[in-house]
């Protein structure tokens, strides 16, 4: 049986090592809360509403990755693919708060939904007002009569997108940011694909495997199962039958407007990813589809696993114009 590598120094010590490398990365525009595991841009004014995040390590450069200029303002690290705790959402809240608000945006995982609730209650208690974003962009955990119940997965970079363009350069008010970001997050949908598992950084076995002629559809990021494994086929195949789901979903139609992420899951090359971003291209062209933007590479993996994600979100103006505004993040600029 095939065993998992990882160049690491402790398994045990991941998040504490990945904290301090994301210091590093950002050279002076990110400040640590080092006994808390929680991280914040040096960018903040304190005219505006703040942007809080969080969730298990193992995604980068999803979620911290994120913060900066144009995007999240804070965010709590969580132990590999684990929620933060209530008292790391606290500690960076207080610790990022301007007396505006705060806006939690996360994605929809049980964990992660108890902890930030928790965190709002108790915020509520010393006068800090929260308001909460789940982002569910996952097209392949739930139907659509139960939107509610979808994971978030790559596509909450976009709401990080229109969130922070929303608050920090338009000075939007928190029930104002509360609403374009609902719209967004309901303009967005994502399906994944992998073609191989990933191994916690403790574990000596993969947290699932395929076999070498077979790949799994829709797919979660951190190996949740997708709605189907099949044969392994054609790159042109496998995109199609992803943009159909895609399109039937909210449905698009000819003439919306697109932003397109292609996203690497962990292990896939930069070849397979231009491959796939030209299948892209040619089905939402054959629709009629506008492709605003194009972003492709690594924005929410899943350690090592090999596959990878299409996210589309709708544009209307107001999107549009938020998401056009500039951005300086460790993991993505505009």
């Amino acid at each position: 049986m095939r065993k998992p590598k990882k160049l690491l120094n402790d398994p045990n010590n991941v998040r504490q090592e990945v904290m301090q490398g994301l210091v590093y990365g950002y050279n002076g525009k990110l400040t640590a809360i080092p006994n808390y595991f929680a991280v914040y841009g040096n960018h903040i004014t304190d005219d505006q509403v703040v942007v809080i995040s969080g969730g298990g390590s193992g995604h980068e450069p999803t979620f911290a990755g994120f913060i900066g200029e144009g995007s999240i303002d804070g965010c709590a690290l969580g132990e590999v693919f684990t929620s933060p705790s209530p008292d790391q959402i606290i500690e960076v809240t207080k610790a990022t708060h301007q007396g505006h608000g705060a806006l939690f945006l996360y994605g929809n995982y049980s964990g992660d939904g108890m902890n930030f609730d928790i965190a709002a209650e108790i915020l509520a208690e010393e006068n800090i007002t929260t308001k909460t974003i789940r982002a569910t962009d996952d097209i392949a955990s739930a139907p659509l009569s139960k939107i509610s119940d979808r994971r978030g997965v790559a596509g909450i970079m976009f709401l990080y997108k229109i969130a922070g363009a929303a608050a920090q350069l338009e000075k939007y008010d928190l029930d104002q940011l509360y609403q374009v970001v609902a719209k967004a997050n309901n303009n967005i949908r994502t399906i994944g694909v992998a073609l191989d598992g990933c191994a916690l950084p403790q574990s000596n076995n993969f947290n699932f495997e395929l076999a070498d002629n077979e790949i799994e559809i829709g797919i979660g990021i951190h190996g949740e199962a997708g709605l189907r494994r099949q044969t392994m086929t054609s790159t042109d195949d496998v995109v199609k039958e992803m943009i159909d789901r895609l399109c039937d979903d909210l449905p698009f139609v000819r003439t919306d407007r697109v932003c397109v992420l292609i996203n690497n899951l962990g292990a896939m090359s930069n070849t397979e990813l231009l491959i796939i971003a030209r299948k892209v291209g040619i089905e939402l062209d054959s629709r009629g589809m506008i492709s605003h933007d194009i972003a492709i590479g690594h924005f929410c993996t899943s350690l090592e696993m090999s596959g990878f994600s299409i996210t589309l979100m709708k544009l209307d103006q107001q999107l549009q114009h938020l998401y056009d505004l500039p951005c300086q993040t460790l993991g993505w600029r505009k």
